[in-house]
């Protein structure tokens, strides 16, 4: 187990991160939510994994460690909310992935202290913007692009054998075998831990490793076939159902946004 880092207060700031670059387990005092403007980042936490992105933040409830691996070049804003007072997602006691739509990001974006035009705000900038985020982060829904973790022994040995060979087919049945339980109680696990069958499980991981691949610049054709689908047009279809958008718009989009901060990011 690793060594969890105390950081009483959660910053707003903006840092920029290169692929595979990584973040220790630590906690806040403070809420905190994070996001990415480019680039994927995984977080991981005592509840499971979650993705977020240019069109998803994830909200860390305060007091809850956390961990972060960073695929593809990274622009990363990160805003604080103390615990006392009135949170902004008032139901997310654990955290939760939501979805970030243009207003969304744009105020993220500036109260993390960068700007279009890398301008920074004054104190009375900060809090009129952090109000109206406050209000948006009422309103925006939930995003279902997680994997939570697994509290039974054989559910989670299931769970590490499948993220292992997610390329290679596998039954319900054949995977209760190799962690040595029934087909029933294995599929009565995945429905009462995570309220999922097997295979919304299954659809969850492949596309959360997905868009890992993308982001890294995998092509589709091979994120396809790496992460288990039988054709690309079925990945591509799942994929855009799942996420919003295909998984080609998603890579040139992961492409373009890179360039773009590898050449406003600063040289120190």
């Amino acid at each position: 187990m690793s060594q969890t880092r105390h950081e009483p207060v959660a910053p707003t700031t903006t840092r920029f991160l290169g692929g595979g670059e990584t973040i220790a387990r630590h906690r806040h005092d403070d809420h905190q939510l994070i996001y990415v403007s480019s680039g994927v980042l995984a977080i991981t936490t005592e509840h499971g994994s979650w993705i977020a992105s240019d069109d998803r933040a994830v909200w860390i409830p305060a007091n809850t460690w956390h961990e972060h691996r960073f695929h593809g070049q990274s622009r990363f804003h990160t805003i604080g909310f103390p615990a006392h007072g009135k949170a902004p997602l008032l139901d997310a006691e654990r955290p939760t992935v939501i979805a970030v739509d243009s207003l969304t990001r744009e105020l993220i974006v500036a109260l993390a202290g960068t700007t279009l035009t890398g301008a920074t705000l004054t104190p009375t900038e900060a809090r009129h913007i952090e109000t109206v985020l406050r209000d948006r982060l009422r309103r925006v829904p939930t995003e279902p692009v997680a994997l939570p973790a697994a509290r039974d022994r054989r559910l989670a040995d299931a769970c590490r054998l499948v993220e292992e060979e997610l390329h290679e087919p596998c039954t319900l049945a054949q995977l209760a075998a190799r962690v040595h339980t029934s087909e029933r109680t294995l599929s009565r696990l995945y429905r009462d831990e995570f309220g999922l069958t097997f295979p919304q499980w299954r659809t969850r991981v492949r596309i959360v490793t997905a868009m890992v691949m993308l982001a890294e610049g995998a092509t589709v054709t091979d994120t396809a076939h790496a992460c288990g689908w039988a054709t690309t047009s079925a990945f591509v279809q799942t994929f855009a159902q799942t996420v919003g958008t295909t998984p080609g718009v998603y890579r040139a989009g992961m492409d373009k946004t890179a360039v773009g901060e590898s050449a406003g990011a600063p040289s120190g």
